[in-house]
């Protein structure tokens, strides 16, 4: 039955008569705060509501035809074979149709894939694999680094840009304090975002300089993510407002780590988030990650909550609304929390399982795992899937690596982080060096010591494929451990990689 509440063009267009195509009935509506979209089986139709949030107006006619093409634009980056044109609207008596003359609505044409393509609805069916997530990475990745970026545009990573946005956020939602939200997590959320904002300027900076503020997606969630007919597309971006397109990479990878955590799949998180990470080389942007993921979930808490003030919102999902947005906040606020670092340091030689073992206690611990082969080759700007050339394993280059790898790894740690730094560290100098400066901040430290014979080393290595790592079973014959020392000792634990690791690894969390 169709809601009487809804407006007349949107009942008519759940009538499979208003389509001169074929319709799969019944018509579905799908609406949010801001839009509805009518599924019809091959075809759907998405509609802008009249409205206007202050960082939204939808409220003429003409500014809806004007972000229709927008939208069409835009999304053409990501999802071009998603998008189909903008089509107007015509009345005649009290009937409407789609075609040409004078307009009195306009809609986004659309190919409609089917449902079961969102991540978001594989994710609630436990279908998102890790392994999509790593290709949902580099998707992501490609598609930052293609992002057109300019002054103007970089100027939007400039703190007072981010903080309108942010300070707007809690503007808006005062009045749901005493409902979905609490006044003690309103109160604090805040105060994290101004703190951040007051203490962490030369950080903005560092990201405007390292053209990191680009024209990005903005809203960049798994319900506007799929994966049809073997490709993923980044579809419904921001089409509406500058200031939520033209922001920090982090921005946009806030939404999918979010969108994670809100599912309790931590580890899901942290392979997608280690994976991009890795792809990019961006790993300065973890310093600024919490601040945007407390973002993107009280953002998804206040769109949610308007539905609790939208006439044409039933009482049944209202209900459902309140209890979301009231778990959106608290997440919001989760974020804006301390967290205690710490630092891992992997030890063995090529092939004696490191990154193996770092992957899992990444995944167990939600750490970020910065690997060597990754650094070495970020730093000597070749792509990480081209095998480097002796050029990069000269030893200035792996000084500079391990420098990379122990000033990420401490700065990560201090905001927090735990981090896996993942190298041979084979050496007692740059074991004491990391040692030192996690001494230094009193961040715990442990040395996991990957402990495997040679034999086993040389066949793992022979049989290696589809690695970022360059070693080989010839390599191995030229290493050799200096062995740890009585101030190394203490933080020395030995992992047996032919054994089972779970049991091993449960005993260091």
């Amino acid at each position: 039955m169709i809601d009487a509440a809804l407006p007349p063009l949107i009942q008519q267009m759940m009538q499979p008569e208003f389509y001169s195509h074929p319709v799969q009935t019944p018509v579905e509506l799908v609406q949010t705060h801001v839009s509805y979209v009518l599924l019809t089986g091959e075809i759907a139709y998405k509609l802008k509501k009249p409205v206007n949030f202050g960082f939204l107006d939808y409220s003429t006619l003409e500014k809806r035809h004007h972000f229709c093409q927008e939208e069409l634009r835009l999304n053409q980056r990501a999802a071009a074979p998603v998008y189909l044109e903008v089509v107007p609207i015509v009345k005649n008596g009290d009937r409407f149709q789609l075609g040409q003359g004078e307009a009195v609505e306009y809609a986004v044409k659309m190919r409609q894939f089917p449902q079961s393509a969102l991540l978001s609805r594989q994710f609630e069916q436990g279908e998102l694999t890790e392994t999509l997530l790593q290709r949902l990475a580099l998707t992501v990745a490609e598609f930052h680094a293609q992002a057109e970026t300019s002054p103007y545009i970089r100027s939007f990573g400039e703190v007072a840009q981010v903080r309108a946005a942010i300070d707007e956020n809690y503007e808006q939602t005062t009045g749901f304090i005493g409902g979905p939200q609490t006044q003690a997590q309103f109160d604090q959320t805040q105060a994290y975002s101004d703190r951040f904002f007051e203490q962490e300027q030369t950080l903005f900076q560092r990201r405007i300089d390292q053209d990191r503020i680009r024209a990005c997606h903005g809203d960049l969630h798994l319900n506007n993510i799929c994966l049809w007919q073997n490709q993923l597309y980044l579809f419904d971006c921001i089409e509406f407002n500058e200031p939520f397109r033209f922001v920090d990479v982090m921005f946009d990878i806030a939404y999918i780590v979010m969108d994670l955590d809100a599912g309790d799949r931590r580890d899901l998180r942290t392979v997608f988030l280690n994976h991009y990470a890795e792809q990019t080389g961006d790993w300065e942007g973890l310093e600024i990650l919490p601040l945007y993921a407390s973002r993107q979930s009280y953002v998804r808490a206040k769109v949610t909550s308007f539905l609790l003030n939208d006439a044409a919102v039933s009482e049944t999902e209202k209900a459902q609304a309140s209890r979301k947005a009231a778990l959106y906040y608290r997440l919001a606020w989760d974020y804006a929390q301390p967290q205690a670092g710490q630092i891992f340091v992997m030890s063995g030689l090529s092939g004696s399982g490191k990154t193996t073992v770092a992957r899992q206690l990444a995944r167990q611990l939600g750490a970020v795992h910065l690997r060597s082969d990754a650094v070495r080759k970020h730093l000597a700007g070749i792509p990480l899937s081209e095998r480097g050339s002796d050029a990069i394993y000269t030893p200035e280059m792996s000084q500079k690596t391990y420098a990379r790898l122990q000033n990420l790894g401490v700065s990560l740690a201090k905001r927090g982080y735990t981090v896996i730094l993942d190298a041979k560290y084979d050496r007692q100098a740059a074991r004491q060096a990391v040692i030192e400066q996690a001494i230094a901040r009193q961040l715990p430290l442990q040395i996991l010591y990957c402990e495997t014979p040679e034999a086993v080393m040389q066949q793992r290595l022979r049989q290696r494929t589809g690695d970022i790592a360059d070693a080989t079973a010839e390599i191995l014959a030229q290493q050799s451990m200096e062995p740890f020392d009585a101030a190394e000792q203490p933080h020395v634990k030995t992992i047996e990689t032919t054994r089972d690791l779970t049991p091993q690894l449960q005993a260091i969390a």
